[in-house]
């Protein structure tokens, strides 16, 4: 008789697990005190006193700034669009190259192609899945023109090693960081790290406001640039007196009103947040340290990590069975689909990059005259994160402050049982 659920026995879990939801009776007011105004965004696309946006969009930013210790804060409708007000922010554009990670959402490798720029894909780190500084090295050129770090999962990049290695190349570190909010190096916060960070508030981040993001940076010439980005700035520049127009394109990236209200009260509610998923974090990794065949997260020295999801190393030669076969019988008990296989399929094995095809038929941008490198897509060039794909990472977000620790310990017992009786998937 089988004993894995996988192959007809019993389940260790038929209850679905609660889904995460910060929003609270806090937000309903705010919400309710915006629609009772009619003033649902203020926002003008001419050099103008609504400029900038309404009360709550900068009270918001304000707030934000505050919290975490920058002089600027710019509220977007999306952590994407976010990327791109800080890509056109450094005058990038066509025969420049960008860094980017091959292991993240693709958002954050894209966002070079829209100002005709050429992501060039440096491999990550073997234990926290970051850009690895030495490949960054690797890969650097007289046409590279930024840096654009993720903190994976939560993880703070490397920031002494590679901000060290912009600073000797007079490279900008574009810190994409929405997956990290409240984590730290040595007491500063992630997406302050670098020279403009990235926040993301879309539905299924630590805090949310549905879709939306936040941009900052202490430079206030880069602020400037962003908040012309988000908001028309060809309309805006001869009003306002700005003569750099290097990326002065057209966008409406802004946020409403309702958004920045609710996204003021998740904001009070992140450290509390936060710690309540470390508390979880915590509790799980102690137990799975029991299953041979697991390595646990690793945290960077000084650092705080902020989980956006929980990310373990599957060890096949102890086990004997690969990850994916693993992984399926671990679901099956959980009676879930959630637990996953690796992250995101490599950023440079999709089409765009593989047919190099992205403006028009031409093979722009990099067929484009300006640019005289030559970059590679092929599989390979990244080995850890192929290898982190393709057999060793599992993820799953079973760590959020709405789980509890009996929900754990069903997540615990499901692991251990697939372990322990890992000879019925041979």
């Amino acid at each position: 008789m089988a004993h894995l659920a996988i192959k007809g026995g019993k389940r260790i879990r038929e209850d679905k697990f609660p889904i995460y939801n910060p929003i609270g009776k806090e937000e309903k007011r705010a919400v309710e005190k915006v629609l009772s105004s009619g003033i649902l965004s203020k926002f003008l696309g001419t050099w103008s006193n609504d400029f900038y946006g309404g009360n709550e969009v900068k009270l918001f930013e304000a707030e934000w700034a505050t919290f975490y210790k920058v002089k600027h804060a710019v509220a977007v409708n999306s952590a994407t669009s976010g990327l791109y007000c800080a890509v056109g922010a450094t005058g990038a554009g066509p025969g420049d190259e960008i860094i980017v990670s091959p292991y993240t959402m693709s958002a954050s490798a894209i966002a070079p192609l829209i100002y005709n720029a050429i992501p060039v894909f440096a491999d990550i780190e073997k234990d926290h899945y970051c850009l690895s500084p030495e490949e960054v090295i690797k890969n650097i050129t007289n046409r590279t023109k930024a840096i654009i770090v993720v903190d994976i999962f939560g993880q703070p990049y490397d920031s002494e090693a590679i901000n060290k290695i912009a600073k000797k190349n007079n490279l900008l570190v574009i810190e994409d960081a929405a997956q990290a909010p409240g984590a730290m190096y040595k007491n500063k916060y992630a997406g302050t790290l670098g020279d403009i960070g990235i926040y993301s508030l879309n539905y299924h981040k630590h805090i949310h406001t549905g879709e939306g993001g936040i941009v900052v940076t202490n430079n206030d010439e880069l602020a400037e640039r962003i908040r012309l980005i988000r908001n028309h700035a060809e309309a805006v520049v001869e009003g306002k007196r700005y003569s750099n127009l290097v990326n002065m394109l057209g966008f409406n990236y802004r946020m409403t009103e309702i958004e920045a209200a609710i996204g003021r009260k998740q904001l009070q509610k992140l450290p509390d947040l936060l710690e309540k998923r470390l508390h979880l974090v915590q509790y799980l990794s102690q137990k799975l340290k029991n299953i041979p065949c697991l390595k646990t997260p690793q945290i960077r020295k000084n650092c705080k990590h902020s989980f956006y999801v929980y990310p373990l190393q599957y060890q096949k030669h102890i086990s004997n069975i690969h990850r994916d076969i693993f992984v399926d019988a671990v679901n099956a008990e959980l009676n879930i689909n959630s637990v996953g296989k690796g992250y995101v399929k490599p950023l440079y094995l999709e089409p765009i990059y593989q047919k190099k095809i992205a403006y028009g038929n031409r093979g722009c941008p990099w067929s484009c005259q300006f640019y005289r490198g030559s970059v590679n897509y092929d599989l390979g060039i990244c080995p850890v994160t192929e290898s982190m794909h393709n057999d060793i990472l599992i993820t799953h977000d079973l760590i959020h402050p709405n789980m509890t620790l009996h929900d754990l310990d069903d997540v615990y017992s499901a692991f251990m049982k697939v372990w322990e009786y890992r000879s019925e998937l041979i």
